[in-house]
């Protein structure tokens, strides 16, 4: 999630209503994920990392620093190995409970509880041993608030067409985070990141700790047999704040070749209430690495203009491009989610405009999955 959107979610949750006043139907809706569009199939392994070098900035009870990751990667068989949910059994019971209405106005509680987000399924297989080859890594960061694994769809494509995808959460400003082995970690900020600057600051100093900690992790990752990734060809994307993550990331580390920015800001957030608040690094020196910016029609605005055009400006390498008829979350699972939820008559056209834009899932999967793809085709195949 975007997290200047926390504001304005609090203000409209108790706004917006279901379509029709009620669930459509006593049966869960149970929501399908697109097809694959690569020529590979998909395996998928849930790893839990610890960083022993720095407790956990958000509970000071903690000594070390968790982190969860999924990768994705393309697999040379398939056959018994199970297909893997898009959230954990416990993940999806502790998603369901929350107020999503809260994080995303446009979907209130009650439609939340139509849906049953335990028995969504990937195309990924669980553990399949690997396709040999040594493949070139993307990672993948999410929105504030919302799960890595809202960005399944995107990452098990872009799997299917040969690269590893390494998806991060970053527990503590995630609504939930199935830790393996361990706990169910919940959202445990002491405040609202859009609403203090300092604390906005300190999210993103963590988020860039724990994407260094993932890349000195990665040569050392438990993974199925035939699993090879190439560490000199390395990519990055993320929506909202975890596209920040990206673009920043990139610049401070040279490990890092190439990044997409799916709609994050560029800058930190103002001090004063109508300032400007202070550009990222990237967006005040430029990067000397391709960079793709990549928003929607539908969440465009000065903040996002002024600090995507100072990186423009200072950079070679950096394409700029907007989805028409999009919303925030049309880059996530949500694009392609939300469209079934409405209709199943479960939330308004307003919600879902708001959510992912009027735009037909079926173009704006394929928009996202060629562009993302493509861009890193270009930059770390050709």
């Amino acid at each position: 999630m975007g997290e200047h959107m926390l504001r304005k979610a609090l203000a409209m949750a108790a706004a917006l209503t279901i379509a029709g006043g009620g669930i459509a139907s006593a049966d869960p809706l149970v929501p399908t994920l697109p097809e694959l569009s690569g020529p590979h199939a998909v395996g998928v392994v849930d790893l839990h990392l610890v960083d022993r070098s720095r407790p956990d900035p958000w509970n000071p009870a903690l000594p070390v620093r968790d982190v969860v990751v999924s990768v994705f990667y393309p697999a040379a068989k398939v056959r018994g190995y199970p297909l893997a949910p898009e959230m954990s059994e416990r993940a999806a019971t502790r998603f369901a409970s929350l107020d999503i209405g809260i994080l995303h106005p446009q979907f209130p509680h009650e439609a939340q509880q139509g849906v049953s987000w335990k028995d969504i399924r990937t195309h990924a297989h669980v553990g399949a041993p690997g396709l040999p080859g040594r493949r070139p890594v993307l990672l993948y960061s999410p929105g504030l608030v919302d799960p890595r694994t809202i960005g399944a769809s995107l990452a098990e494509d872009l799997a299917s067409r040969g690269y590893v995808v390494v998806t991060i959460d970053h527990p503590g400003e995630t609504s939930e985070v199935d830790i393996p082995g361990g706990e169910v970690r919940d959202f445990g900020l002491n405040g609202i990141p859009s609403l203090d600057p300092a604390l906005y600051r300190r999210v993103m100093a963590t988020r860039l700790a724990d994407t260094r900690f993932v890349l000195d992790s990665l040569r050392d990752l438990p993974l199925p047999r035939g699993v090879a990734l190439d560490p000199r060809r390395i990519g990055m994307y993320g929506q909202g704040s975890g596209g920040s993550t990206a673009a920043e990331a990139m610049f401070e580390d040279r490990r890092i070749d190439a990044a997409v920015n799916l709609e994050g800001f560029l800058d930190y957030h103002p001090e004063t209430v109508g300032g400007e608040g202070e550009l990222l690094p990237v967006a005040a020196c430029g990067v000397d690495r391709p960079l793709l910016l990549w928003g929607s029609s539908g969440f465009q605005n000065a903040r996002y203009d002024r600090a995507w055009s100072a990186v423009q400006a200072r950079s070679r390498s950096v394409r700029r491009q907007v989805m028409a008829d999009a919303g925030h979350w049309v880059f996530t699972d949500f694009g392609s989610v939300v469209p079934q939820v409405q209709a199943a008559g479960l939330i308004s056209a307003e919600g879902r405009v708001s959510l992912v834009g009027a735009v037909s899932p079926g173009r704006s999967v394929r928009e996202v999955r060629d562009g993302v793809a493509g861009f890193f085709d270009r930059h770390l195949r050709s």
